[in-house]
């Protein structure tokens, strides 16, 4: 079995490819849609004017032009703290995007449960069909089984990768995997420090994209993991780990240590 292979996005229903695409990283719109067209349709873009891509913006326009619409699943993503906010640049990106909705609204980066006047906003969205579901990303890896106790939270960004593999055991043996909110990894690289050969002892080789990728993806609790591209090549490369499957024992145990290693600095 190869990761080409869609899945469903825990209790969501949605069907997912295991790629995910952030919009942030300034890839051109065909990129973007020649990832979709080889699976890849969880696109995140963000809600902010400054971190939202507007090649991912056209390259959304151009799918939904194609009829395509309900193979893509839009993730809209807020960092906006303030329920006023959110809901003034979500209507706003979704008047951009000529999107009618949004498959799901990720509040972004909160250490704690966000507010209630934040989570009553995203729930007024979702009752008006202007969100299908409500996703929330945080680096709180004990946060998430907390929140997946209230029924609210259909999906979780998750940090996780070879140098910060708390999620194994203060997250992932916590949530439902069918049942309970999706799981999408991010930060798959650790912020490229497991890419540079100088972070790493001198008979250490150190790990590609497409082995971080595979890493998280390798994980069963994980539906889909984060990437981003600032060209086409770079998009095309790390589309090949679509080809791959999981890690067996002997790569895992190299890239574990290497994340051990980067870690321990």
């Amino acid at each position: 079995m190869t990761f080409a292979e869609p899945v469903v996005l825990g209790r969501t229903g949605l069907k997912v490819g295991r790629l995910g695409i952030s919009s942030s990283y300034g890839a051109p719109a065909a990129a973007y849609e020649e990832a979709f067209e080889k699976g890849c349709n969880y696109f995140n873009w963000g809600a902010f004017i400054k971190g939202r891509s507007t090649q991912m913006r056209t390259a959304i326009r151009n799918i939904i032009s194609a009829g395509k619409r309900d193979q893509l699943v839009v993730g809209m993503l807020t960092y906006a703290h303030i329920a006023f906010l959110t809901d003034y640049f979500f209507h706003k990106g979704l008047k951009a995007a000529g999107l009618e909705y949004a498959d799901v609204l990720l509040l972004g980066w909160f250490p704690k449960r966000p507010p209630q006047k934040i989570i009553d906003g995203a729930l007024a969205l979702k009752e008006k069909g202007l969100v299908r579901f409500i996703g929330l990303t945080s680096h709180n890896r004990r946060l998430f089984p907390e929140l997946a106790a209230e029924g609210v939270f259909d999906v979780f960004h998750v940090r996780y990768n070879a140098a910060h593999r708390g999620a194994e055991t203060e997250t992932f043996p916590h949530l439902e995997k069918d049942t309970g909110p999706g799981i999408v990894s991010f930060t798959a690289t650790s912020w490229q420090r497991l890419l540079k050969k100088r972070k790493l002892p001198p008979d250490e080789k150190p790990l590609t994209a497409l082995e971080c990728y595979r890493f998280a993806l390798s994980h069963p609790a994980v539906d889909v993991c984060m990437m981003g591209a600032k060209n086409l090549d770079q998009m095309r490369a790390n589309l090949q780990v679509l080809e791959t499957g999981p890690l067996d024992d002997e790569e895992r145990e190299r890239i574990e240590r290497i994340g051990r290693f980067i870690y321990g600095k």
